[in-house]
């Protein structure tokens, strides 16, 4: 049986969902939801939609309880997530939630935990940890061959397009934390932050963001709006070599550098240098999510690495940088999160 869908939001995101689930076999998309008729009119002739099997509407209350509806896509600005969500999840819908989940980590963690009395799914597309190339980097991560591992750093940089609701920490950060964290296995316990204003005042074009993990390795980020020189790349330095996720690569998306040093004398010379492209599945990250939502639906298994407790961890991690960032680059103490009920 198909799972009946809302999806909430066409916007540049948004209409990547109604693609993905309108062509899905599992999935039959039931309505669609934006408050502006001038996009829900393209949907309507770019997917030859049949309005009398899909509904347009421009608010939720429109379609929160029509017939059929099983789950619902949320890619609505962040700071309408939280009520659309909670009521969806009252309302006995499973839940797929674009990042971040909320601007809030308190509110964040009660979605978790309402999607867990409700026994419905909640994910959160942290789409980059669907990534073929980041998938296929985990393994090499946790697998030593970097040897012990030192730092990392990613530059995420382009010409715009300038936010005028968040700053380019909260626009841009979240994918290369959730990266850093998935391939560590670790949360950063201290953060720092320091940016600046060219553009719109109080909205950082750019940011530069160090994260301190529980064992000292740091990564360090590097994000601007302001900078034409558009890169999307990331690496994790070892004591054997290091590992690269360059996404305007399209040829090699993700290699190995071998090579470290040998001691000579009072010096020290590279050895065993060479490079090495990494094969990766080609699939497109975004199908990948809608198929791991509908397969959670049908098994009910959780998803671990992008489930609504991870989307807590990384809001709660920008609430910390974002606090840096408004002292100065004052090193934070990130608090440490609870994910039951009662706080244990």
């Amino acid at each position: 049986m198909k799972t009946g869908i809302a999806i909430l939001g066409v916007g540049r995101w948004g209409v990547h969902w109604v693609r993905n689930f309108f062509h899905h076999p599992q999935a039959e998309v039931l309505a669609i939801v934006d408050r502006s008729a001038q996009r829900l009119a393209e949907c309507r002739e770019k997917f030859h939609l049949d309005e009398t099997k899909v509904v347009l509407a421009k608010d939720w209350e429109a379609v929160r309880q029509l017939k059929g509806i099983n789950a619902v896509v949320v890619a609505t600005p962040a700071s309408t997530h939280y009520p659309l969500i909670a009521d969806a999840l009252r309302l006995g819908y499973h839940v797929l939630a674009e990042k971040p989940l909320t601007l809030d980590p308190s509110e964040c963690l009660e979605l978790t935990r309402l999607a867990q009395q409700q026994q419905r799914q909640l994910l959160v597309d942290h789409t980059y940890l669907f990534h073929p190339a980041v998938e296929r980097g985990r393994q090499v991560a946790r697998s030593q061959q970097l040897g012990e591992l030192r730092y990392g750093y990613a530059n995420r940089t382009h010409l715009g397009p300038v936010r005028q609701d968040v700053d380019a920490l909260w626009d841009l950060a979240i994918h290369d934390i959730a990266i850093f964290n998935d391939w560590l296995g670790q949360i950063p316990t201290q953060v720092q932050a320091r940016g600046s204003v060219w553009l719109q005042e109080g909205l950082p074009d750019l940011v530069w963001a160090t994260l301190i993990y529980p064992n000292g390795f740091q990564a360090i980020l590097h994000l601007c709006w302001l900078n034409p020189d558009k890169q999307r790349r990331l690496c994790l330095v070892g004591t054997q070599g290091s590992l690269i996720f360059d996404e305007m690569n399209l040829q090699a998306p993700l290699m190995l550098q071998h090579g470290h040093f040998q001691k000579q004398g009072e010096g020290f010379i590279p050895v065993g240098q060479s490079s090495e492209v990494l094969e990766i599945e080609a699939a497109e990250p975004l199908k990948k999510v809608c198929d791991r939502f509908l397969q959670m639906i049908g098994s009910r298994e959780t998803c671990s690495f992008s489930s609504g407790w991870i989307g807590a961890q990384l809001v709660q991690i920008l609430s910390c940088l974002s606090l840096s960032l408004q002292r100065r680059g004052e090193i934070i103490s990130v608090p440490q999160l609870h994910q039951s009920a009662n706080g244990e």
